[in-house]
Protein backbone atom coordinates (compact mmCIF):
# COMPACT_ATOMS: atom_id res chain seq x y z
CA UNK A 1 0.00 0.00 0.00
CA UNK A 2 2.91 2.29 1.20
CA UNK A 3 4.89 1.80 -2.23
CA UNK A 4 1.73 2.57 -4.79
CA UNK A 5 1.17 5.19 -2.87
CA UNK A 6 4.47 6.34 -3.19
CA UNK A 7 4.63 5.46 -7.02
CA UNK A 8 1.38 7.37 -7.31
CA UNK A 9 2.91 10.39 -6.35
CA UNK A 10 6.13 9.99 -7.75
CA UNK A 11 4.14 9.55 -11.10
CA UNK A 12 2.16 12.91 -10.57
CA UNK A 13 5.06 14.88 -10.21
CA UNK A 14 6.83 13.58 -12.37
CA UNK A 15 4.46 14.56 -15.36
CA UNK A 16 3.71 18.12 -13.28
CA UNK A 17 7.36 18.79 -13.82
CA UNK A 18 6.95 17.29 -17.70
CA UNK A 19 3.93 20.04 -18.56
CA UNK A 20 5.87 22.62 -16.58
CA UNK A 21 8.59 22.40 -18.70
CA UNK A 22 6.83 22.33 -21.86
CA UNK A 23 5.28 25.97 -21.10
CA UNK A 24 8.34 26.91 -20.13
CA UNK A 25 9.73 26.90 -23.62
CA UNK A 26 6.73 27.54 -25.34
CA UNK A 27 6.89 30.93 -23.84
CA UNK A 28 10.46 31.07 -25.31
CA UNK A 29 11.35 32.72 -28.81
CA UNK A 30 11.02 30.32 -31.68
CA UNK A 31 14.73 30.12 -31.93
CA UNK A 32 15.27 29.63 -28.51
CA UNK A 33 13.12 26.66 -27.93
CA UNK A 34 14.43 23.09 -27.00
CA UNK A 35 14.28 20.91 -30.38
CA UNK A 36 12.30 18.03 -28.90
CA UNK A 37 12.36 16.37 -32.32
CA UNK A 38 15.69 16.71 -32.96
CA UNK A 39 16.37 15.52 -29.02
CA UNK A 40 14.31 12.50 -29.40
CA UNK A 41 16.17 11.30 -32.90
CA UNK A 42 19.74 11.63 -31.55
CA UNK A 43 18.57 9.59 -28.25
CA UNK A 44 17.21 6.92 -30.74
CA UNK A 45 20.24 7.47 -33.15
CA UNK A 46 22.76 6.80 -30.61
CA UNK A 47 20.72 3.46 -29.11
CA UNK A 48 20.91 2.15 -32.60
CA UNK A 49 24.27 2.48 -32.80
CA UNK A 50 25.26 1.62 -29.54
CA UNK A 51 27.67 -1.68 -29.77
CA UNK A 52 28.02 -4.86 -27.12
CA UNK A 53 31.27 -3.43 -25.82
CA UNK A 54 30.03 -0.09 -24.86
CA UNK A 55 27.36 -2.47 -22.41
CA UNK A 56 29.65 -4.08 -20.86
CA UNK A 57 32.35 -1.11 -20.16
CA UNK A 58 28.96 0.37 -18.55
CA UNK A 59 27.34 -2.69 -16.87
CA UNK A 60 31.44 -4.31 -15.47
CA UNK A 61 33.65 -1.28 -15.95
CA UNK A 62 37.14 -0.96 -17.64
CA UNK A 63 40.32 -1.00 -15.97
CA UNK A 64 39.82 2.67 -14.24
CA UNK A 65 36.14 2.92 -13.82
CA UNK A 66 34.13 0.26 -12.05
CA UNK A 67 31.00 -0.55 -14.09
CA UNK A 68 28.08 -0.16 -12.38
CA UNK A 69 26.85 -4.14 -11.97
CA UNK A 70 30.47 -4.53 -10.26
CA UNK A 71 29.28 -1.46 -8.39
CA UNK A 72 26.21 -2.63 -7.05
CA UNK A 73 27.82 -6.34 -6.43
CA UNK A 74 30.29 -4.77 -4.57
CA UNK A 75 27.62 -3.00 -2.75
CA UNK A 76 25.50 -5.57 -1.88
CA UNK A 77 28.11 -7.75 -0.45
CA UNK A 78 29.38 -4.96 1.56
CA UNK A 79 25.57 -4.15 3.01
CA UNK A 80 25.29 -8.47 3.72
CA UNK A 81 28.66 -8.76 5.26
CA UNK A 82 28.17 -5.28 7.22
CA UNK A 83 24.95 -6.51 8.46
CA UNK A 84 26.48 -9.50 9.91
CA UNK A 85 28.84 -8.61 11.92
CA UNK A 86 26.02 -4.91 13.30
CA UNK A 87 23.59 -7.06 13.89
CA UNK A 88 24.78 -8.96 16.92
CA UNK A 89 25.78 -5.43 18.52
CA UNK A 90 22.71 -3.53 17.41
CA UNK A 91 20.76 -6.48 19.29
CA UNK A 92 23.06 -6.41 22.32
CA UNK A 93 22.83 -2.81 22.52
CA UNK A 94 18.96 -2.80 21.97
CA UNK A 95 18.91 -5.99 25.18
CA UNK A 96 20.95 -3.64 27.41
CA UNK A 97 18.53 -0.71 27.40
CA UNK A 98 15.56 -2.78 27.97
CA UNK A 99 13.63 -3.81 31.58
CA UNK A 100 13.19 -7.16 32.83
CA UNK A 101 9.51 -6.73 31.80
CA UNK A 102 10.46 -5.84 27.93
CA UNK A 103 13.09 -8.92 27.89
CA UNK A 104 9.83 -11.30 28.81
CA UNK A 105 7.43 -9.38 27.06
CA UNK A 106 7.64 -11.22 23.51
CA UNK A 107 5.44 -8.22 21.88
CA UNK A 108 8.88 -5.72 22.24
CA UNK A 109 11.36 -6.98 19.92
CA UNK A 110 13.83 -3.69 19.18
CA UNK A 111 12.37 -0.40 20.60
CA UNK A 112 12.12 -0.95 24.35
CA UNK A 113 9.15 0.58 26.12
CA UNK A 114 11.32 2.93 28.23
CA UNK A 115 15.17 3.34 28.43
CA UNK A 116 16.49 1.34 31.49
CA UNK A 117 20.01 2.22 32.50
CA UNK A 118 19.94 0.27 35.76
CA UNK A 119 21.17 -2.82 33.78
CA UNK A 120 24.55 -0.50 33.52
CA UNK A 121 24.92 0.47 36.94
CA UNK A 122 24.50 -2.96 38.21
CA UNK A 123 27.05 -4.04 35.85
CA UNK A 124 29.68 -0.88 37.03
CA UNK A 125 28.98 -1.73 40.69
CA UNK A 126 30.00 -5.49 39.94
CA UNK A 127 32.52 -5.22 37.96
CA UNK A 128 34.16 -1.80 39.62
CA UNK A 129 34.54 -1.13 35.83
CA UNK A 130 36.37 2.28 35.41
CA UNK A 131 38.77 1.10 38.13
CA UNK A 132 39.65 -2.45 36.71
CA UNK A 133 40.09 -1.33 33.20
CA UNK A 134 42.52 1.05 34.04
CA UNK A 135 44.30 -1.76 36.22
CA UNK A 136 43.86 -4.24 32.92
CA UNK A 137 45.66 -1.97 30.66
CA UNK A 138 49.17 -3.05 31.91
CA UNK A 139 48.61 -7.01 30.75
CA UNK A 140 46.62 -5.95 27.36
CA UNK A 141 47.76 -2.44 26.10
CA UNK A 142 51.30 -2.51 27.21
CA UNK A 143 52.00 -6.00 25.62
CA UNK A 144 50.56 -5.11 22.38
CA UNK A 145 52.82 -2.24 22.07
CA UNK A 146 55.84 -3.62 22.99
CA UNK A 147 55.38 -6.37 20.71
CA UNK A 148 54.37 -5.13 17.67
CA UNK A 149 57.85 -2.79 18.31
CA UNK A 150 60.22 -5.69 19.33
CA UNK A 151 58.53 -8.07 16.23
CA UNK A 152 59.22 -4.92 13.79
CA UNK A 153 62.89 -4.88 14.65
CA UNK A 154 63.31 -8.79 14.43
CA UNK A 155 61.84 -9.03 11.19
CA UNK A 156 63.25 -6.04 9.76
CA UNK A 157 66.53 -7.69 10.86
CA UNK A 158 65.75 -11.13 9.26
CA UNK A 159 64.75 -9.44 5.67
CA UNK A 160 67.40 -7.14 5.09
CA UNK A 161 70.82 -8.41 7.03
CA UNK A 162 72.39 -11.73 6.31
CA UNK A 163 74.02 -13.91 8.76
CA UNK A 164 75.41 -16.98 9.46
CA UNK A 165 72.43 -19.03 11.13
CA UNK A 166 69.64 -16.83 9.25
CA UNK A 167 67.90 -20.14 7.94
CA UNK A 168 67.98 -21.44 11.30
CA UNK A 169 67.02 -19.08 13.42
CA UNK A 170 63.86 -18.70 10.97
CA UNK A 171 62.98 -22.47 11.23
CA UNK A 172 63.03 -21.94 15.03
CA UNK A 173 60.80 -18.84 15.09
CA UNK A 174 58.31 -20.95 13.09
CA UNK A 175 58.85 -23.87 15.52
CA UNK A 176 58.16 -21.61 18.39
CA UNK A 177 54.62 -21.25 17.05
CA UNK A 178 53.87 -24.74 16.36
CA UNK A 179 55.11 -25.94 19.68
CA UNK A 180 51.96 -25.84 21.93
CA UNK A 181 52.22 -23.03 24.65
CA UNK A 182 51.11 -25.75 27.38
CA UNK A 183 54.65 -27.40 26.72
CA UNK A 184 56.73 -24.83 27.97
CA UNK A 185 54.06 -23.99 30.99
CA UNK A 186 55.63 -25.56 33.59
CA UNK A 187 59.60 -24.00 33.21
CA UNK A 188 58.16 -20.49 32.81
CA UNK A 189 56.21 -20.39 35.75
CA UNK A 190 59.29 -21.87 37.71
CA UNK A 191 61.55 -19.23 35.94
CA UNK A 192 58.83 -16.64 37.19
CA UNK A 193 58.44 -18.25 40.83
CA UNK A 194 62.14 -18.23 40.54
CA UNK A 195 62.44 -14.12 40.28
CA UNK A 196 60.21 -13.75 42.97
CA UNK A 197 57.21 -12.32 41.33
CA UNK A 198 54.64 -14.38 43.26
CA UNK A 199 55.65 -13.21 46.82
CA UNK A 200 53.53 -11.90 48.95
CA UNK A 201 53.17 -7.98 48.67
CA UNK A 202 54.43 -8.34 45.22
CA UNK A 203 51.03 -8.75 43.30
CA UNK A 204 51.16 -5.54 41.54
CA UNK A 205 54.36 -6.61 39.84
CA UNK A 206 52.78 -9.43 38.23
CA UNK A 207 52.02 -7.74 35.31
CA UNK A 208 55.77 -8.78 34.01
CA UNK A 209 55.17 -11.79 33.61
CA UNK A 210 52.72 -10.80 30.84
CA UNK A 211 55.16 -7.38 29.62
CA UNK A 212 58.48 -9.20 29.83
CA UNK A 213 58.34 -12.08 27.34
CA UNK A 214 56.29 -9.50 24.64
CA UNK A 215 59.62 -7.10 25.11
CA UNK A 216 61.75 -9.93 24.31
CA UNK A 217 60.28 -11.38 21.17
CA UNK A 218 57.97 -14.12 22.93
CA UNK A 219 54.89 -13.01 23.54
CA UNK A 220 51.62 -14.02 22.71
CA UNK A 221 52.03 -15.55 19.00
CA UNK A 222 54.76 -13.64 18.37
CA UNK A 223 56.27 -15.47 15.70
CA UNK A 224 53.07 -14.69 13.44
CA UNK A 225 53.94 -11.13 13.89
CA UNK A 226 58.09 -11.75 12.94
CA UNK A 227 57.09 -13.47 9.99
CA UNK A 228 54.67 -10.89 8.58
CA UNK A 229 56.75 -8.28 9.60
CA UNK A 230 59.40 -10.16 7.28
CA UNK A 231 57.39 -10.50 4.24
CA UNK A 232 56.36 -6.80 4.54
CA UNK A 233 59.77 -5.40 4.78
CA UNK A 234 60.96 -7.85 1.99
CA UNK A 235 58.48 -6.70 -0.61
CA UNK A 236 59.97 -3.32 -0.10
CA UNK A 237 62.67 -2.63 -2.90
CA UNK A 238 66.31 -2.75 -1.32
CA UNK A 239 67.32 0.11 -3.79
CA UNK A 240 65.35 2.14 -0.74
CA UNK A 241 68.31 1.29 1.56
CA UNK A 242 71.17 1.33 -0.54
CA UNK A 243 70.19 5.32 -1.36
CA UNK A 244 69.75 5.77 2.48
CA UNK A 245 72.93 4.49 2.84
CA UNK A 246 74.45 6.34 0.24
CA UNK A 247 72.96 9.80 2.20
CA UNK A 248 74.29 8.96 5.40
CA UNK A 249 71.68 6.66 6.77
CA UNK A 250 72.61 3.94 9.26
CA UNK A 251 70.98 0.93 10.01
CA UNK A 252 68.50 2.54 12.36
CA UNK A 253 67.69 5.85 10.92
CA UNK A 254 67.12 3.79 7.75
CA UNK A 255 64.81 1.56 9.83
CA UNK A 256 62.80 4.44 11.40
CA UNK A 257 62.86 6.68 8.58
CA UNK A 258 62.29 4.07 5.69
CA UNK A 259 60.77 1.27 7.20
CA UNK A 260 58.04 2.01 9.16
CA UNK A 261 56.51 4.36 7.20
CA UNK A 262 56.64 2.07 4.33
CA UNK A 263 55.09 -0.74 7.19
CA UNK A 264 52.01 1.48 8.43
CA UNK A 265 49.96 -1.26 7.61
CA UNK A 266 51.66 -4.14 9.30
CA UNK A 267 52.21 -2.30 12.27
CA UNK A 268 48.10 -1.86 12.74
CA UNK A 269 47.34 -5.77 11.76
CA UNK A 270 49.58 -6.82 14.46
CA UNK A 271 48.95 -4.04 17.08
CA UNK A 272 44.91 -5.11 16.66
CA UNK A 273 45.37 -8.78 16.48
CA UNK A 274 47.84 -8.38 19.45
CA UNK A 275 45.22 -6.42 21.59
CA UNK A 276 42.59 -8.64 20.83
CA UNK A 277 44.86 -11.66 21.67
CA UNK A 278 45.99 -10.56 25.04
CA UNK A 279 42.31 -8.91 25.75
CA UNK A 280 40.98 -12.93 25.20
CA UNK A 281 43.70 -14.53 27.04
CA UNK A 282 42.03 -15.80 30.60
CA UNK A 283 44.41 -19.12 30.75
CA UNK A 284 47.99 -17.32 30.90
CA UNK A 285 46.15 -14.51 33.06
CA UNK A 286 45.12 -16.84 36.26
CA UNK A 287 48.02 -19.07 35.81
CA UNK A 288 51.23 -16.22 36.04
CA UNK A 289 49.01 -13.55 37.37
CA UNK A 290 46.40 -14.81 39.55
CA UNK A 291 46.08 -11.91 41.86
CA UNK A 292 46.32 -9.04 39.60
CA UNK A 293 42.80 -7.48 38.80
CA UNK A 294 42.20 -7.42 35.49
CA UNK A 295 39.12 -7.19 33.58
CA UNK A 296 39.17 -10.15 32.06
CA UNK A 297 39.04 -12.59 35.31
CA UNK A 298 36.24 -10.49 36.61
CA UNK A 299 34.53 -10.92 33.32
CA UNK A 300 34.19 -14.72 34.14
CA UNK A 301 32.88 -14.28 37.35
CA UNK A 302 30.09 -11.75 36.58
CA UNK A 303 26.98 -13.94 36.95
CA UNK A 304 28.10 -15.38 40.46
CA UNK A 305 29.37 -11.98 41.89
CA UNK A 306 26.12 -10.53 40.47
CA UNK A 307 24.15 -13.22 41.89
CA UNK A 308 25.72 -12.90 45.48
CA UNK A 309 25.34 -9.01 44.61
CA UNK A 310 21.59 -9.02 43.89
CA UNK A 311 19.39 -11.88 45.36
Amino acid sequence: MYLLTFAIILVIALIISLISYVFKELRKPKGERFDIKGSIAKKIYALKHLNKQKIKNFLLGTNFKRGWLTSAVVYVLLIAIGFIYLYPVLYMVSNSFKSLNDLVNPSVAWVPTEVYFDNFKRAFRVLDFFNILLKSLPVTLLPAILQTGVCSVIGYGFSKFEFKGKFLVLILVILAFIIPSQVYMIPKYVLYYNMGFFEKGRENMQFLTIALPALFGQGLNSSIFILIFFQFFKMIPYSLNEAAEIDGCGPYRTFFTIGVPLAGPAFLICFLFGFVWYWNETYFLSMFAPEYPNLQIKLSYFIAEYSDLYK
